[in-house]
């Protein structure tokens, strides 16, 4: 890929529970935050949050709702997939980001997880085939075989988490705040 215009930090969360009775490959995505960050200060332009209304495991478990502080009525009443991914396609359309980002994430969950759902439903996704693990440039560029969390990573650089941990949303822009870092632009201590 030539060089992006747009960098998409993309996050999410999924149905979960402690015993893991909900299988990798049956989990949902129940939240998407996005940021958008333009590609020469990658400061961040927009951003999109919806929730997501699972269908498998509709009913969240206790544990979810507490990692998340995602509420049940929360993904009742959000749309599902189909048109949270075509909602996603049409805010990045309307950014005019369209065929001129990369997307990323902290890891390689989100591209899998957002691959596998839209794979069943029979989508294709509004972001392109080109991903970028940040989680991965991060401890190539920390020179560190120890791969980070996003929130250790904002410690590591001297930044504080803000907002609320495991809510799409505020990890996605705790992420693109770790950008600089993860290309290179700055110096990780």
């Amino acid at each position: 890929m030539e060089s992006p215009s747009f960098y998409l930090v993309v996050d999410l969360e999924a149905t979960c529970d402690e015993d893991q009775r909900i299988r990798r490959g049956e989990t949902e995505i129940i939240e998407i935050g996005a940021v958008l960050c333009e590609s020469e200060g990658l400061s961040a332009v927009t951003e999109l949050q919806t929730f997501v209304r699972p269908v498998r495991h509709p009913r969240l478990t206790p544990f979810c709702m507490r990692l998340t502080s995602i509420a049940q009525a929360d993904v009742d009443a959000a749309p599902r997939f189909v048109d949270a991914t075509r909602a996603l396609g049409t805010w990045l359309a309307q950014a005019g980001a369209l065929g001129r980002l990369l997307w990323c994430s902290w890891g390689d969950y989100d591209r899998n997880q957002l691959s596998r759902e839209a794979a069943a439903h029979g989508l294709r996704l509004p972001l392109g085939a080109d991903h970028l693990n940040l989680k991965e440039a991060f401890r190539h560029h920390a020179g560190d075989a120890k791969k980070l969390g996003a929130g250790q990573a904002i410690e590591r650089v001297g930044l504080r988490f803000e907002g609320t941990a495991h809510r799409a949303i505020d990890d996605a822009r705790n992420i693109a705040r770790l950008l600089p870092y993860c290309l290179g632009r700055a110096t990780i201590p």
